[in-house]
C-alpha cells in the first residue's frame, strides 16, 4: 500500500470512530421504552436493550451481555425503582458515571397509584397530579363543584371520609381498607402483599400513550444534550413520534368501541394506565400490581365476582403461570384470553411500541 493510501485508511478509520463516539451509548431497561428510544435515535444510532424481551422486569437477572451494556452506557433511561427496585444497584454500580433518567419521575407523567382490592370498585384510578379521569369525581375546581354520591374534597385536612379512598394527603388520612403506601417502613397489612419494595406508584405508566409522547420529549431533550449535533435529529423524530402515537390512540379507541361497557378480569393489576387512556376499565385483577402470589382470600374474591358479577373474560400474560388463571376460571364460562404489557413475540425496535398497545385492543376485543 502506497503511504498516501496508508494515511488516507488512517484517517478515514479515525474520522469513523470519532463519528461514531460522539453518538452515546444508551442503555434502556424493558422493550417498550426501549421502542420509544430507538424511534428518537432513528438515523443516528441504536440503544442496548437491557432486560430481555417479554422477561417480566419486577425480577430479573442480567446476563454479561445486559450487564455490559449498563457499563458501556453514557445514557440509561428507565422507568424507575418502582418497577425495577432491584435495577437501580446494578445502575449505580455498573454505570455509576452515566446520566441516568427515570421516566416515572419525569415531569409531566401521568402518575397512578397502586390500587390495591382485587376488584376494582368504581374504577377509580388514584389520585394523579397531572391527569383526570372520566368516570372518576371532578377535583379541576374544588372550590366550586360539590358531587352527590361522593365525599367532597375540597379540604382534605380537614375532612376524612370513610369508604373513600382518599390519596390527596396520604400524610394524614389513613383509611379502613385500604393498604396505605405512605410509609412501608412502619405500616405492614395483613392480608396485603407488599409493596415495599416497589413504592407506592403503578409502574406501568408506559401502557398510557399519553405518557409515551411526554416521554418522547424527555428523551430527545437528554440526547440532544449528550449530543447536540444531532438534536435537531432527535427532537424531529420525537415530533414524528409523537404523531404517530396520536393515529394510533384514535385507532386504538375505534377498535374498543364496540366492546365498551363489557367485563373482564385481567391477571395482574398492570393496565390501569391502559384502561384511563381508553376509558376501559377493567373488573378487578387476579394479582396485584407487582405480579406476586395472589392469597387464597384474593382468589377468592375474583372468582366471586366472575360467577356473581357476569365476567365475559379472563385475561392471562405470557410471563406468568396460566395455573392462576385455570383455578380462578374453575366452573366459569367466562372466555379467556393473553393480554402481554411488555411485547413477548414482538421484535425489539421501533415499531413494538405501537403494535404493544395495538395488541392489547385486539386482545380485548377478541376476548370480549
Amino acid at each position: 500500500m502506497s503511504r498516501k493510501l496508508l494515511i488516507l485508511s488512517l484517517t478515514t478509520a479515525l474520522s469513523g470512530g470519532l463519528a461514531s463516539a460522539e453518538v452515546p451509548q444508551v442503555a434502556v431497561d424493558i422493550a417498550p421504552v426501549h421502542s420509544l428510544v430507538t424511534r428518537v435515535m432513528d438515523g443516528v444510532g441504536a440503544p442496548n436493550l437491557v432486560i430481555q424481551v417479554g422477561a417480566s422486569p419486577h425480577e430479573y437477572n442480567l446476563r454479561p451481555s445486559e450487564a455490559q451494556a449498563l457499563q458501556d452506557a453514557n445514557l440509561v433511561f428507565w422507568i424507575g425503582s418502582d418497577l425495577t427496585p432491584w435495577l437501580a444497584d446494578a445502575i449505580q454500580t455498573l454505570a455509576p458515571n452515566a446520566s441516568t433518567t427515570a421516566l416515572l419521575e419525569s415531569e409531566g407523567t401521568i402518575e397512578l397509584e397502586f390500587r390495591e382490592s382485587a376488584l376494582f370498585e368504581a374504577h377509580a384510578h388514584g389520585d394523579h397530579d397531572e391527569d383526570k379521569h372520566a368516570d372518576h369525581d371532578d377535583h379541576d375546581d374544588h372550590d366550586e363543584d360539590k358531587h352527590a354520591d361522593h365525599d367532597d374534597h375540597d379540604d382534605h385536612d380537614e375532612d376524612k371520609h370513610a369508604g373513600h379512598d382518599d390519596h390527596d394527603d396520604h400524610d394524614e388520612d389513613k383509611h379502613a381498607g385500604h393498604d396505605d403506601h405512605d410509609d412501608h417502613d412502619e405500616d405492614k397489612h395483613a392480608g396485603h402483599d407488599d409493596h415495599d419494595d416497589h413504592g407506592a406508584h403503578d409502574p406501568h405508566a408506559w401502557l398510557s400513550p399519553q405518557n409515551a409522547k411526554t416521554w418522547l420529549n424527555v428523551i430527545a431533550s437528554k440526547l440532544s444534550a449528550a449530543d447536540p449535533k444531532n438534536a435537531g435529529i432527535y427532537f424531529s423524530n420525537a415530533a414524528t413520534a409523537r404523531t404517530e402515537i396520536d393515529a394510533l390512540i384514535a385507532e386504538v379507541n375505534l377498535t374498543l368501541e364496540p366492546v365498551r361497557g363489557m367485563n373482564f378480569i385481567v391477571f395482574h393489576d398492570a393496565y390501569q394506565y391502559f384502561e384511563n387512556d381508553f376509558d376501559f376499565p377493567a373488573s378487578g385483577a387476579i394479582s396485584i400490581g407487582d405480579a406476586s402470589d395472589p392469597s387464597p382470600a384474593r382468589i377468592q374474591e375474583i372468582q366471586g365476582r366472575i360467577s356473581n358479577e357476569g365476567i365475559d373474560c379472563v385475561l392471562a400474560e405470557p410471563q406468568f403461570n396460566p395455573g392462576l388463571v385455570a383455578t380462578v376460571m374453575d366452573g366459569s364460562e367466562a372466555k379467556t384470553g393473553i393480554l402481554d404489557p411488555l411485547g413477548a413475540g414482538l421484535q425489539p425496535g421501533a415499531k413494538l411500541y405501537p403494535e404493544l398497545i395495538r395488541n392489547l385492543s385486539k386482545a380485548l376485543t377478541n376476548c370480549l
